[in-house]
C-alpha cells in the first residue's frame, strides 16, 4: 500500500473522532443531530489543524458488542462518515467497535472512505468482551464481494486484551500481513492513551518489512519524535482532545502542536536515512524504550 498516494504523504498522522453514544448504545441521549454536530466540529478541527487523515470510531457506545453491533449503530455510523465525506477532503476511515469489521468495511464502501481498523484480523484475544476471534478469511472475501478497495490496517495483539498463549510479536505481524493480508500493522500500548515501546515498534516494523505501521495509542507531541523513528504513520487520539481528556472535544491548537512535533520527527527520520545513503553513516539513535511487553 502506497501511503502517499491515499494520505499525501508517507508518514500520515490520521486523527479520531470519538462519536458519542449511538442509537441502542447504552448512554445513548436521543439526539443523533448533536452526535453529527460534534462529529462535523472535531473533523474541522483535524483538517484545520494539519492532520492527514480520520478514523471515525463508536468509542463511547461502551460496554461494547464482541462482534456485530446493531443495524442501528450502523446507520448512525454511516449518516455521519457521508456528512464528514462532504465536509473535509480528508480521506477517512471507520472502526465500528469492538471487531465488526463487516459492517466497517460496508460503511466504508457505501460512503467512499479509504480505509478500516480491525482490533483482531486474525489470532484469538481474551478482552472485556470475551474471547475475540479473528475472521481475516470471511472480510477479504467479503471485501472482494463487495469489489472494494478500501485497505485493511489491523492491530496486532490490539491494546485492552491479552493474547491466547504466548506469540513472539515478529510472527504475530507476519502472520498478520502474510496470512491474513492486513494493508497495515497497528501496534498499540497495553491501553487507551498508553503508548507502545521503541523496542516493539522496531521489532514490529522489521518484521513488517515494506508494509506500513502505525502507532495507534499513547502518541504525545512530547513523544511522538521518539516513537516515529520506528514507524510510518500515528493515529492519534486522547493527546488532541482539550487538556488531554478523553472524553473532550478535540482541541484544533492541539492538534497543531502534535502535527509540528511529528513533523519535525518525520524530517529527523528523512536527514537520517540521507545520511546512510550517501555516507553509511547512522545518525543519533533515540534513547530506548521501556522493557518490551513481549
Amino acid at each position: 500500500m502506497d501511503l502517499k498516494q491515499i494520505f499525501k504523504t508517507p508518514n500520515p498522522i490520521i486523527g479520531v473522532v470519538h462519536l458519542q453514544p449511538l442509537p441502542t448504545s447504552p448512554r445513548w441521549g436521543g439526539n443523533l443531530k448533536a452526535i453529527i454536530g460534534r462529529a462535523e466540529q472535531e473533523a474541522t478541527a483535524l483538517a484545520s489543524g494539519g492532520a492527514n487523515g480520520i478514523i471515525v470510531e463508536n468509542f463511547f457506545d461502551a460496554p461494547f458488542a464482541k462482534d456485530s453491533v446493531d443495524p442501528a449503530v450502523v446507520s448512525a455510523m454511516t449518516l455521519v462518515v457521508e456528512r464528514l465525506t462532504n465536509l473535509v477532503t480528508l480521506p477517512i476511515g471507520i472502526n465500528v467497535l469492538r471487531n465488526d469489521a463487516h459492517s466497517a468495511i460496508a460503511i466504508a464502501s457505501c460512503t467512499g472512505a479509504q480505509f478500516i481498523r480491525v482490533n483482531v484480523l486474525n489470532g484469538i484475544m481474551a478482552t472485556d468482551q470475551g474471547l475475540i476471534e479473528g475472521q481475516a478469511h470471511q472480510l477479504l472475501r467479503y471485501r472482494r464481494e463487495l469489489g472494494s478497495d478500501v485497505k485493511i490496517f489491523a492491530d496486532v495483539l490490539v491494546k485492552h486484551g491479552r493474547p491466547l498463549g504466548s506469540p513472539n510479536l515478529t510472527t504475530a505481524v507476519q502472520e498478520t500481513i502474510g496470512r491474513a493480508l492486513a494493508d497495515a500493522v497497528i501496534l498499540s500500548g497495553w491501553t487507551t492513551g498508553s503508548p507502545p515501546n521503541l523496542e516493539d515498534l522496531e521489532l514490529a516494523s522489521a518484521a513488517a518489512g515494506e508494509v506500513p505501521v502505525f502507532i495507534g495509542s499513547g502518541a504525545s507531541w512530547e513523544n511522538v519524535s521518539t516513537l516515529m523513528q520506528a514507524a510510518d504513520g500515528v493515529i492519534v487520539s486522547s493527546s488532541l482532545k482539550r487538556n488531554g481528556r478523553i472524553e473532550q472535544p478535540i482541541d484544533p491548537i492541539r492538534v497543531s502542536q502534535f502535527v509540528e512535533a511529528a513533523r519535525r520527527s518525520f524530517s529527523q527520520k528523512e536527514r537520517e536515512q540521507e545520511n546512510i545513503e550517501t555516507n553509511g553513516l547512522r545518525g543519533p539513535t533515540p534513547e530506548p524504550g521501556k522493557v518490551s511487553r513481549f
